[in-house]
């Protein structure tokens, strides 16, 4: 409803919330500015997998609508646009239409063009207008509302956005809509979605890096400080996020800067604009290329480039994952999704895709919030996924490590971990304590006291022993160690549940089409026939947990009673096992990894099976197998690999891959969030297993 209402936030939302009911969800932009690709559709394009060409998401440039408004065939424009949707519509169960940005000078024209285009698509039309104050949103909610039902347009919704935050519960109160009346969303404004970011600024001024940029172009620009001052008033100024301005011939003020950022107690530089063309020293520009912050380089005055930088529009990319999180906080603590999806009628789908898979994963997350605990404080990723995770406010955190240093490095990276609690396992009060419990635990295998509270001391342990202790309900670690670094502990100091033989592992296999669940292959080199008959009955519990329907293959290089011999065997008397103790599952074995997933080859070697061509849980005969399966899927097919997820423990531990990316520590999170639910008896998919002996150390690294 008008200029910089932020509806883009409201749009990425929706496809959000409607991508986790199916996986045909489309997107499409009647008009949209000329000059250059779509920020907005190549977000949704990029986050959401559309194989769509970006010129078939919309129908006309703002030049090319005005100009036939102009010319009066506003008919004409309507015929395109209608003849451009339909095209796309067939690929699609659901469609989310976002209108025109409202940035012309007639903006009444535009609020008329864009109502007619709703009536001629069939859409319904949830209203977006800013409020920057209590005061202001009644009435902007009254003229959207008849504005839109002068024009005879199906009203689903109006949003009310920017509101400033300690006015969102007021206006909640007073706008709750009527019975019957559609509903109104209150979203309040966040600072850091107005930020624009290093590398927004770098494109607008068509300035060169001086080094790759990388994750630093995606830090967000708090504050803007031309440097036309000496080096101690330089310094007095700075704030987090502070974009630089300085000419390049100011080396006391960049080396000052580069000293800031590198400093612990000292502001975080977000990037620096060399201006005029003036050249680095040379020696100057060596230790700058190692910068902990985007440099750019430009000819242009250093007036024309302070002037370029404040009318820089931020946008959302999805190279922003910080942005993109933040986003949808700002969405999801205001919008009820199950309503939205109920109201807009879409049923659940047969299968889940990956886009379902991990919403559903972050809501059921967020639906009852856990504490986790994160002991590799020293490593920026796990800093970056803490972020992220705090922004959308899916668990509470605590992160191991020295404050101090893990403070300066997260304002160095443009970070906000204020509701993260941060510890130091040497310096904390509980580990005297923790060191007697571990004494407790571990005398009879002669640990001493002395030895106790030397590992008490120890980041793993640490965390381990506040799952244990109940201060934190779960623990992720592995970005920094080894395998055996972090289970463990797990096996010393949680140890495994009753009725579990072998504590093993899944990977959660999102494919572009479903999610497949992976057992065991991180955690046990070779198991044996009741081992194995174990992993298949926890991993389809896991699949469960997860949302999966489990249907078990029990994979070998046969398939039914066509091979012989040792390994084919085992893997056969497993299967028996299996459907002995859990005669309610699904399961077939010995079957090859062909049978079991494409239907043709299934229909040739096991017709009439209820998951040969099905199957969603694949048991692997042992760990080299499997750990060569999961890695070969996820390289070749491009795969998101979740996990190890441990599964066996009496409470929730997880093992990260050293070569982690931050979105992998952000979903294994999430997973262990969910885990310790159900460990807190919030889940009722749960069944325990069959009682057997409890296993005591770990045996792969």
């Amino acid at each position: 409803m008008g200029s910089q209402s932020g509806k883009s936030i409201v749009a990425l939302g929706l496809m959000e919330v409607l991508s986790a009911r199916t996986d045909r969800v489309g997107f499409f932009r009647p008009v949209v500015a000329g000059g250059a690709a779509d920020a907005q559709i190549e977000l949704i394009r990029a986050r959401y997998g559309l194989d769509v060409a970006p010129e078939d998401m919309f129908s006309l440039t703002d030049v090319e609508a005005r100009e036939l408004v102009a010319a009066g065939e506003r008919e004409e424009v309507e015929k395109r646009v209608v003849a451009a949707y339909r095209e796309l519509e067939e690929r699609f169960d659901v469609m989310v239409c976002e209108g025109t940005d409202f940035a012309g000078p007639e903006a009444a024209l535009e609020f008329d063009l864009n109502a007619a285009l709703a009536n001629s698509l069939g859409c319904p039309v949830l209203a977006v207008v800013v409020a920057h104050s209590a005061d202001s949103a009644d009435p902007a909610v009254r003229v959207a509302r008849e504005s839109l039902e002068q024009r005879d347009c199906e009203v689903f919704g109006v949003v009310v956005n920017r509101l400033p935050s300690e006015s969102v519960t007021e206006v909640r109160a007073r706008l709750q809509a009527a019975p019957g009346d559609p509903p109104v969303y209150v979203l309040a404004e966040d600072p850091g979605l107005a930020r624009p970011t290093v590398g927004e600024v770098m494109t607008a001024l068509g300035a060169q890096p001086l080094s790759t940029e990388g994750e630093a172009q995606n830090r967000e620009v708090g504050a803007v400080r031309v440097a036309a001052m000496s080096v101690d008033h330089f310094i007095e100024d700075l704030v987090d996020g502070t974009l630089v301005i300085v000419p390049g011939d100011r080396s006391d003020i960049v080396l000052a800067a580069l000293a800031a950022s590198q400093a612990t107690d000292f502001p975080g530089v977000a990037g620096m604009v060399l201006t005029a063309g003036y050249p680095l020293n040379p020696t100057v520009r060596r230790l700058m290329e190692g910068a902990p912050f985007l440099v750019i380089e430009t000819n242009r005055r250093t007036y024309d480039v302070t002037a370029a930088v404040q009318a820089v529009k931020p946008v959302i990319s999805a190279a922003g994952e910080r942005k993109v999180a933040t986003a949808l906080a700002v969405f999801e603590s205001a919008v009820d999704s199950l309503e939205v999806r109920e109201r807009m009628a879409l049923e659940r789908p047969p299968r889940i895709t990956p886009v379902m898979f991990e919403y559903e994963l972050i809501e059921r997350a967020r639906s009852s919030r856990r504490h986790i605990v994160l002991p590799e404080g020293e490593d920026e990723r796990v800093l970056r996924a803490a972020d992220i995770l705090l922004r959308r406010d899916v668990v509470d955190l605590t992160i191991l490590g020295d404050p101090t240093e893990m403070r300066g490095r997260a304002s160095a990276l443009g970070l906000d971990l204020e509701q993260a609690r941060l510890v130091d396992p040497l310096l904390s009060p509980d580990r005297q304590r923790f060191a007697s419990v571990y004494h407790e635990l571990r005398k009879h295998k002669g640990v001493t006291e002395e030895l106790a509270l030397e590992t008490a001391g120890d980041v793993t342990y640490f965390a381990t022993l506040m799952v244990r202790e109940g201060q934190a309900d779960a623990l992720v670690s592995g970005a920094a160690h080894t395998t055996g670094d972090t289970i463990r502990p797990a096996f010393e100091v949680i140890k495994a549940r009753p009725a579990v033989s072998v504590v093993s592992s899944v990977f959660l296999m999102c494919l572009s089409d479903r999610v497949l669940v992976y057992g065991d292959c991180a955690v046990n080199p070779k198991p044996d026939v009741a081992q194995l008959a174990d992993i298949a009955i926890s991993s389809a519990e896991t699949a469960a947990t997860f949302g999966v329907e489990p249907r078990i293959a029990m994979l070998s290089y046969s398939t039914g009673e066509s091979g012989k011999g040792e390994d084919v065997d085992a893997v056969r008397a497993a299967t028996t096992i299996v459907g002995e103790r859990r005669p309610d599952l699904k399961v077939e074995g010995p079957i090859q990894y062909d049978a079991a997933i494409e239907p043709t080859v299934a229909s040739k070697k096991l017709s009439g099976s209820e998951v040969a061509g099905r199957a969603t849980v694949f048991v692997f005969p042992d760990l080299e197998t499997g750990n060569i399966a999961y890695k070969a899927v996820q390289r070749s097919a491009g795969a998101v690999a979740i996990g190890p997820v441990l599964q066996g423990l009496r409470k929730p531990v997880n093992d990260l891959s050293r070569g982690c990316t931050v979105t992998d520590i952000v979903n294994t999170v999430v997973v262990t969030a969910i885990q310790a639910q159900e460990a807190r008896g919030e889940s009722s998919l749960h069944r325990p297993l069959a009682p057997a002996p409890t296993a005591e150390e770990p045996v792969a690294g």
